[in-house]
């Protein structure tokens, strides 16, 4: 059974506290394929992993503890990002609005190319980032062809390693990232979970997977940006559920998570199984 949750806004649209409580419902393995953080505004999370030489953020952390073997975060999240903020108009290296990117975590220890760095070279890097990463030897990319180049190798790497760990797991549970409709291609999930404040809305795995095709025309075209909006406009929801806010104290315990959203993961399951 591979389950994916996703969200239909790129702000906190509560995708991992849905995914935690999935987690301790079916005793599945939780994955993140695709992560990132910001220096500034998650610095408590940035400190608490670059202090251990490490780079992963809260989200990770949350579903590597809520699922029932023991793994470290980057083992179920391959590539973490760090961003900062930009500052004045200036979109940085990749685009974004308000904030660039500083570095990659591609990989984890115990993978066969082990953990690998991509830095931005554009941009200033914090102090702290480059005393508590190992970045000396890390590649830095000056321009979008640059880091094009070496994501085809490196991200894919760890992409398609994560994607061969979650077609061996029995029970997976897949959260993609921002408003991105899915994280990871090669995998079809048998039902899918649209997260936002509020509600959550189900649907069919394979029409799910095969209107993301059909947003970005054809399989192999765009297959790791396609937006949640563009594809749910193509498909109907097989369910919607209201979702009940729930204070810090119950978010922060995948029990009352579940308990919380039974109905919510009732409605999946039974689309998941049918």
């Amino acid at each position: 059974m591979k389950l994916l949750v996703a969200g239909s806004d790129r702000v906190d649209a509560g995708k991992t506290t849905f995914s935690v409580g999935l987690l301790e419902r079916t005793s599945a393995q939780g994955f993140k394929p695709r992560a990132g953080n910001n220096y500034w505004f998650d610095h408590d999370d940035y400190q608490r992993a670059t202090n251990e030489g490490r780079l992963y953020g809260k989200d990770a952390k949350r579903l590597a503890a809520a699922s029932p073997s023991d793994v470290a975060p980057e083992e179920i999240n391959p590539i973490h990002r760090l961003w900062h903020p930009s500052p004045g108009a200036e979109t940085g290296l990749l685009g974004k609005e308000n904030q660039q990117f500083v570095v990659d975590r591609v990989g984890h220890p115990s993978s066969e190319t082990g953990v690998e760095y991509v830095v931005n070279g554009t941009v200033d890097i914090p102090e702290s980032v480059s005393e508590r990463l190992p970045l000396a030897n890390a590649p830095r990319v000056t321009s979008v062809a640059d880091f094009n180049d070496l994501m085809r190798v490196m991200h894919v790497e760890a992409l398609e390693s994560l994607a061969a760990d979650i077609e061996a797991t029995d029970r997976a549970v897949v959260e993609s990232y921002g408003d991105v409709a899915r994280p990871l291609s090669g995998i079809e999930p048998d039902a899918v979970a649209i997260v936002e404040p509020g509600r959550a809305r189900i649907y069919d795995g394979d029409r799910y997977t095969k209107a993301c095709q059909i947003a970005t025309g054809g399989p192999g075209d765009g297959q790791l940006e396609e937006r949640v909006p563009n594809v749910v406009d193509l498909i109907e929801q097989v369910a919607a559920v209201r979702l009940p806010a729930l204070d810090s104290e119950q978010r922060s315990d995948p029990a009352a998570v579940a308990g919380a959203y039974d109905h919510a993961y009732d409605a999946l399951l039974a689309c998941a199984f049918d």
